[in-house]
């Protein structure tokens, strides 16, 4: 029996901590970008997962994926070879043009990686005093002490300071103020191509190719965190690719599981000496499991007619917002992204906006006050986005 939506809040507010709020929804089914709650109304999910559910909730191949898998072998640590680990190393890194892989359970654990494969190679080449790691203001690189250290937020820190030392922070986009931060101190960049929980901020034209020129010649890595544009989220399939430069280190997550824990952390072949036996690993991270459900999902989003389907699509999401836009010039500020990453700023906080979405039977979530983050299963159809469109505009005159 399921419970009712009132029960389970009762319940959670006596067993779960309260670190994080929730919508006061019970969800219990999914297929495709529909969900329903236990009260049985259905929702379109523009969430997915916060860019995590590619192709949608439940799909049959990562069901039968899992069954299968299970049914053989689950998990070995990482003392042992297993087929599905080596293969999906070999085709996430042919595919990036990067060299080694290394799997893990999150987003922030591969950040974590990053970090330290940074700092350990500085240290073996140029000997101590290199570790300083300059990241952008209104970045977000994940929840554990490292990735929320390299994070140019400071309401993510309040209360667990200190942070882990020797972060710099830099405007997004700056690249003067970049150049000025690139001490001989500083062994890498972590950048997001476009930034999520920042708001859905693309670069300015030319800004990575001017930090990627700058990391080579103060002789300094790029790392790029890819977690939610990686994977076709873009209409690429690495975001990297917009700005026709490659990184020396590149983090995934979110889509690379779908919904299964999975982290991954790319490199080029020199850095990637730097973590040599001993020097980082993880109990559960390339488990058999979870490798063979990222190979059948890294083969799907990186196929190219799929990748093209995503840039085409979000190509007609993003002139809808834009029609949007000149129908309400008064509500809508601005429309940015790229691919099936998109953001609305609006003229007005976009809280509200979201309740009243969730209302119609949309799901959307705020990714700052007052922008709207669209980041909808890779598989979402024109049909799907019309029906939001009409939502959108519902809300926006609701005032």
């Amino acid at each position: 029996m399921t419970l009712s939506i009132k029960e389970l809040m009762l319940l959670a507010e006596k067993h779960l901590l309260g670190n994080v709020t929730r919508i006061p929804l019970n969800l219990v089914k999914g297929e495709g970008t529909k969900v329903w709650d236990s009260e049985g109304r259905q929702y379109y999910d523009f969430i997915a997962g916060i860019a995590t559910c590619a192709f949608g909730h439940c799909p049959d191949f990562m069901a039968e994926t899992i069954h299968n898998q299970a049914k053989t072998l689950i998990h070995v640590s990482n003392l042992f070879y297993n087929e599905p680990l080596v293969l999906l190393a070999e085709f996430l890194t042919r595919a990036s043009g990067l060299s080694k892989a290394f799997f893990c359970n999150s987003g922030a654990e591969a950040n974590e990686g990053a970090i330290k494969m940074a700092r350990k190679y500085a240290f073996d080449k140029r000997g101590p005093g290199h570790h300083v790691i300059i990241s952008a203001l209104n970045s977000f690189h994940g929840r554990t002490m490292g990735a929320i250290s390299a994070t140019g937020q400071t309401r993510f820190h309040k209360g667990f300071e200190p942070m882990l030392p020797d972060f710099k922070f830099v405007p997004f986009g700056d690249i003067s103020a970049l150049t000025e931060a690139a001490d001989d101190s500083v062994c890498a960049v972590l950048l997001e191509p476009i930034q999520g929980e920042g708001g859905v901020c693309p670069p300015p034209a030319g800004y990575f190719k001017a930090v990627r020129e700058l990391c080579q010649k103060k002789g300094i890595l790029l790392i790029l965190d890819e977690i939610q544009t990686g994977l076709a989220r873009t209409g690429r399939d690495f975001a990297f690719r917009h700005f026709d430069i490659a990184p020396d280190i590149m983090t995934l997550g979110k889509a690379l599981g779908s919904g299964y824990p999975v982290g991954a952390l790319l490199s080029a072949e020199e850095p990637s000496g730097a973590l040599s036996p001993g020097t980082h690993s993880t109990t559960v991270g390339g488990a058999p499991l979870a490798m063979a459900v990222s190979l059948e999902l890294a083969k799907k989003l990186l196929d190219p007619a799929f990748i093209a389907q995503v840039a085409t699509t979000g190509d007609y999401f993003k002139s809808r917002f834009n029609d949007l836009k000149a129908k309400m010039p008064g509500d809508i500020k601005e429309v940015r992204g790229l691919g099936l990453m998109l953001g609305v700023v609006l003229a007005r906080p976009a809280g509200p906006v979201t309740e009243t979405l969730r209302d119609l039977g949309f799901l959307v979530n705020a990714a700052g006050a007052e922008v709207l983050r669209f980041v909808p299963p890779l598989t979402v159809s024109a049909s799907e986005i019309d029906l939001l469109i009409e939502a959108l505009q519902k809300a926006l005159e609701k005032k």
